[in-house]
């Protein structure tokens, strides 16, 4: 398994959980905006493998330039969103792409939101 394959089984297990402690009233970006994120996550998972294959042989300087050159027209042959760097990094809970804190998977939004219930150990708000 891939690692990009276990990014996608890690991303959907998060995800369920973060749903728990959801508001109803939170703003969602839109629907059709996380649905692309997740089709290409799922994309690069399928197809990661062999795009990385096809790039390593395009900088192998060893092999012959005809080589080189079909893979380089192999690789651009592949559907786009099987580049990894097509994923956006976007909240687990909402979805919003912007704010976005890589360490929690989450929006500055939704942490707030979350730590303020007391739902995120260790996070207390602060006053002074």
């Amino acid at each position: 398994m891939t690692k990009h394959a276990n990014y996608f089984a890690e991303f959907n297990s998060r995800l369920d959980l973060l749903n728990l402690f959801v508001k109803k009233d939170a703003a969602m970006a839109k629907k059709s905006s996380i649905e692309k994120n997740k089709r290409r996550i799922k994309m690069v998972a399928l197809k990661g493998g062999r795009r990385e294959m096809l790039r390593d042989i395009v900088k192998n300087k060893n092999l012959p330039l005809e080589e080189r050159f079909a893979a380089s027209i192999k690789l651009s042959e592949e559907p786009r969103d099987s580049s990894p760097c097509r994923i956006r990094n976007r909240c687990e809970i909402t979805g919003r792409p912007r704010g976005y804190y890589r360490k929690l998977k989450m929006s500055r939004i939704a942490l707030r939101d979350l730590a303020s219930f007391g739902q995120i150990p260790g996070i207390v708000k602060s006053s002074w």
